[in-house]
C-alpha cells in the first residue's frame, strides 16, 4: 500500500476503543493475536430499536455485519446511520437519556446483556471519527499509546516501541512518521492525521473497527489512501464504515446497508442491505435505486 502521496491515497479513539469479552464470563480474557483467525468477528443485529429519551431515532433493525469484510452504511443525512453505529460498540448509551432496546450479539455474546462490561466492549470494537483527532499535546508516539496506557496495561519500554512500529506499520504510516516519532501528532497532514488514529486505534488490539465517515475531512488524495487502508486492513478486521459518498462505498465495501428516514420526527429505517455490487446495480427497493440513481439525498 502506499502512502498520502500515491493516487490511491466528539472524543479520543484511543480512549473509546474497548471491546466485548469473548465469553460474558471472562471479561479480561486474553485479546486475540494478530494472525489468530478469531480476531474478525461477526455481528449480529435483531430488532434494535434507538432512543434519544423517548424519540425513537432508529427503528427495528436486524442485520448480519460478516468478519473480515467491509460493510458500508449509506442514506441521507439524519436517517440514523451514525447513530446506529455508535451502537456496536455502546458508545450510543453515553449520551444523557440515550438507550437501546433489542440485541447486538458478537460470536453469540450479547454485548448488551447485564454482565458486560460496556468499557471492554469499547476496547474490541475502536471507533475512528469524522475529523482526525490526534491529542494535540502528545508525540506521535504517545498518540498510539494512548489508548495502550488509558487502559492501564503495563508494557516495557522495548514493547511499546514495537508496538508503536507495528501498529503505523499496520496503518500504512511508519515510512512516512518513523524519524519524527517525538513531533507532535497534530503537526501531521489532515490524511496523515487520521491515519494516525487509525494507528492509535488498532494499537488495542480490538476485533472490529467502525469508522464514521473518516474521509470526510480529508482532500482526494489523502480519501483514497484511507481507502487502500480500509482494503487492506479486513484481512484482519471487521470494518464498518459510514460515508456520504456512494462511490466509495462502491469502491471499499463488500456490503451495503441502506438507511432511509420517512421524513422529519420519524425514524430512521434499514430499507435493504445486500452485497455491494447488487444494491449499486439491482436494488429490491425504489427507494434504494432513487437514493444511489440520485433522485434524493
Amino acid at each position: 500500500m502506499s502512502g498520502p502521496t500515491t493516487p490511491r491515497d466528539d472524543a479520543a479513539a484511543a480512549g473509546r476503543t474497548g471491546a466485548a469479552p469473548a465469553r460474558p464470563t471472562s471479561p479480561q480474557h486474553d485479546t486475540p493475536k494478530k494472525d489468530d483467525p478469531a480476531m474478525a468477528q461477526r455481528i449480529d443485529v435483531k430488532d434494535l430499536n434507538i432512543y434519544y429519551g423517548d424519540f425513537l431515532a432508529v427503528e427495528g433493525v436486524t442485520m448480519t455485519i460478516e468478519p473480515r469484510s467491509v460493510t458500508a452504511f449509506i442514506g441521507p443525512s439524519g436517517c440514523g446511520k451514525s447513530t446506529f453505529l455508535r451502537t456496536l460498540n455502546r458508545m450510543h448509551e453515553v449520551i444523557p437519556g440515550a438507550s437501546v432496546h433489542g440485541s447486538v450479539e458478537m460470536e453469540g455474546v450479547d454485548l448488551y446483556g447485564a454482565d458486560i462490561d460496556p468499557v471492554a466492549v469499547r476496547r474490541q470494537i475502536g471507533m475512528v471519527f469524522q475529523r482526525p483527532n490526534p491529542f494535540p499535546t502528545m508525540s506521535i508516539a504517545e498518540n498510539v499509546l494512548a489508548g495502550v496506557r488509558l487502559l492501564n496495561k503495563k508494557i516495557s519500554k522495548s514493547d511499546a516501541a514495537d508496538l508503536v512500529e507495528q501498529s503505523l506499520t499496520s496503518a500504512n504510516l511508519w515510512n512516512e512518521v518513523k524519524d519524527r516519532l517525538q513531533k507532535p501528532g497534530a503537526g501531521l497532514s489532515g490524511g496523515q492525521q487520521q491515519r494516525l488514529c487509525i494507528a492509535r486505534a488498532i494499537a488495542v488490539k480490538p476485533q472490529v473497527l467502525l469508522m464514521d465517515e473518516p474521509c470526510s475531512a480529508l482532500d482526494p488524495i489523502s480519501t483514497l489512501a484511507i481507502e487502500d487502508l480500509v482494503t487492506e486492513l479486513k484481512k484482519d478486521y471487521t470494518i464498518v464504515i459510514v460515508t456520504h459518498n456512494m462511490q466509495q462505498a462502491a469502491r471499499v465495501s463488500d456490503r451495503t446497508a441502506f438507511f432511509n428516514i420517512a421524513g422529519t420526527g420519524k425514524p430512521g429505517k434499514l430499507i435493504e442491505m445486500d452485497d455491494t455490487g447488487t444494491i449499486f446495480s439491482t436494488p429490491k427497493e425504489k427507494a434504494t435505486e432513487d437514493y444511489i440513481s440520485g433522485r434524493f439525498g
